[in-house]
């Protein structure tokens, strides 16, 4: 509405009716300003898991929040990333109390493994590496689920760190499944008495001790200790003593003189192997003929142990001890090597049979 009036003019404008349709691409002023602003974008943490954890105990304790606040507040930010001194204590102490538990677990199962009567030693062995396998990959995953991690900040590394691991632990791996092939089949179990060879290529025999992760523990006589790769017994030959039999042939060569009567002299072969201590009765020693020699007549004596850790050439020295005792006093003879020596007729050699003879030598006749 308008008033005119000589002296002025007064213009009174409509209100503005607070239902109005805003005009296209206009929004309206409530609505705007109840539209919250975006927050800032937070810097991507590694280890989420300790700000879960900082948290807890800023809202337990007031003393101790401060100073983990403190301690977090010395961080290192390489672009999104943001590691701080909290969350490196964190880790370190997290990364201890899973590896405790992880070492604390593998010792109960060990422990508990040895009260079960109904498993051998091969069963064992196998069901600990089993369950030790199974314990270090839940206690991986359950660190990793402690930590936080988020493992998609590992992903530029994914790919190298993989083929790292396939050509460096390539052999590891073949060992392990190497090691629980032989335990399941039983061809290879500790207590196993198995003839291994050394770098010089002497081969002697040893009892397997332990069957490892990598490699078997196999010990020999003289305490020496070999540690041989799972993967070579599952592709190699190997000579085990105990396999399916503890029983061990031991052969002792024995030779004697033409002189002697032979069945004699097998009697108390015999006899001299009856007496030794680790010789089994059953089955029982034997002598067998082995030829005619250059200075004796040859003998084998045959016999049997079943404890062949304990060594063989100890049986052997028994059995010849007590042989030498029963040929003394049978008046059986044991020769020395004997030569016969041909001398041609000439001048030095009757020079020499005359200086032996105390005469001079002939002289030689034109």
């Amino acid at each position: 509405m308008s008033l005119s009036s000589p002296a002025s003019t007064i213009d009174i404008a409509p209100e503005a009716d607070s239902t109005a349709t805003p005009a296209p691409g206009e929004t309206p002023a409530a609505e705007a300003a109840a539209t919250p602003s975006p927050a800032p974008t937070a810097d991507a943490e590694i280890v989420s898991g300790a700000d879960t954890v900082r948290a807890d105990i800023a809202e337990r304790s007031e003393t101790v929040g401060g100073i983990v606040n403190r301690l977090d507040t010395f961080a290192i930010e390489i672009g999104d990333w943001r590691i701080s001194a909290f969350d490196v204590m964190f880790t370190v102490v997290a990364v201890l109390v899973v590896l405790a538990f992880a070492w604390t677990a593998t010792r109960l199962v060990r422990s508990g493994l040895r009260r079960v009567p109904q498993l051998d030693s091969t069963q064992s062995v196998l069901v600990e590496k089993i369950a030790t396998i199974v314990i270090w990959i839940a206690t991986f995953l359950f660190g990793i689920d402690l930590l936080g991690i988020d493992l998609t900040a590992l992903t530029v590394f994914s790919g190298a760190f993989g083929l790292a691991i396939g050509f460096g632990l390539q052999k590891t791996f073949g060992n392990l499944i190497s090691g629980i092939i032989l335990l399941m089949d039983k061809s290879i179990k500790p207590g196993d008495v198995i003839a291994v060879a050394d770098q010089s290529g002497q081969q002697t025999f040893g009892q397997i001790r332990k069957i490892g992760i990598r490699a078997i523990s196999v010990v020999t006589r003289d305490e020496r200790e070999y540690l041989i790769p799972n993967e070579n017994l599952m592709i190699n030959q190997v000579e085990n003593w105990s396999y399916s039999s503890r029983n061990v042939r031991v052969q002792v060569p024995v030779g004697v003189s033409y002189n002697t009567d032979m069945e004699l002299a097998e009697k108390l072969m015999l006899k001299a192997a009856a007496e030794a201590n680790r010789v089994l009765e059953t089955p029982p020693p034997t002598v067998w003929w082995g030829g005619f020699g250059d200075n004796s007549v040859d003998f084998t004596i045959h016999c049997w142990i079943n404890d062949p850790e304990d060594g063989v050439g100890n049986v052997r020295s028994a059995v010849l001890k007590n042989l030498w005792g029963l040929f003394k006093e049978n008046g059986i003879e044991i020769p020395y090597p004997q030569r016969d020596v041909n001398l041609r007729d000439n001048a030095q050699v009757r020079a020499l049979i005359a200086a032996l003879g105390g005469k001079e030598a002939p002289q030689e006749t034109e």
